[in-house]
């Protein structure tokens, strides 16, 4: 009788330990927006060369392009600095500082940043700012009252991306 005793709570312990226990199901549902996804920077593969670098510059800057004078002189200065960077920042702020430059101005930027923002990457980098760009753009334009439009263009003409297309 003890054996038996023993078999039934066996079995009793392995029934309980070996049926499966209730289980609540949480269920998720979970909306899904759709994101328009663009081309990204990383594919341009082209690096301008000189006489293409100054004359989209200059047409960006000043809505223009350059006459075969003004090019000569520049590409003969392109050509015969070294230090390629250097040569190109000091192209880029002279152009800036032209009179004729037409860059927006100051107020325009500060009366619509967004637009400001949009309209200088699609004249610059032939492409429309990522949300990140957009939001991080815009965030320091708003909280420094120092930067100017012509600064914004500049630190753009002067980035790696601009000398790809």
């Amino acid at each position: 009788m003890r054996g038996f005793k023993f078999i039934a709570l066996s079995l009793i312990g392995l029934l309980i330990f070996t049926t499966p226990a209730c289980k609540k199901e949480n269920i998720f549902i979970y909306d899904i927006e759709d994101v328009k996804v663009s081309r990204s920077n990383s594919t341009k593969e082209n690096l301008k060369n000189e006489i293409e670098f100054i004359s989209i510059a200059y047409a960006d800057v000043f809505g223009t392009s350059p006459n075969q004078s003004s090019l000569n002189a520049l590409s003969v200065i392109y050509l015969s600095f070294g230090d390629k960077k250097l040569i190109e920042d000091l192209i880029i702020k002279n152009m800036l500082n032209n009179a004729g430059a037409q860059i927006p101005s100051d107020t325009e930027m500060r009366a619509d940043i967004e637009v400001f923002i949009r309209n200088a990457y699609l004249k610059l980098y032939n492409r429309q700012p990522d949300e990140f760009e957009l939001w991080k753009l815009n965030e320091l334009i708003s909280s420094d009252q120092s930067l100017t439009a012509k600064l914004i263009y500049y630190s753009m003409m002067t980035s790696d991306e601009y000398r790809y297309y």
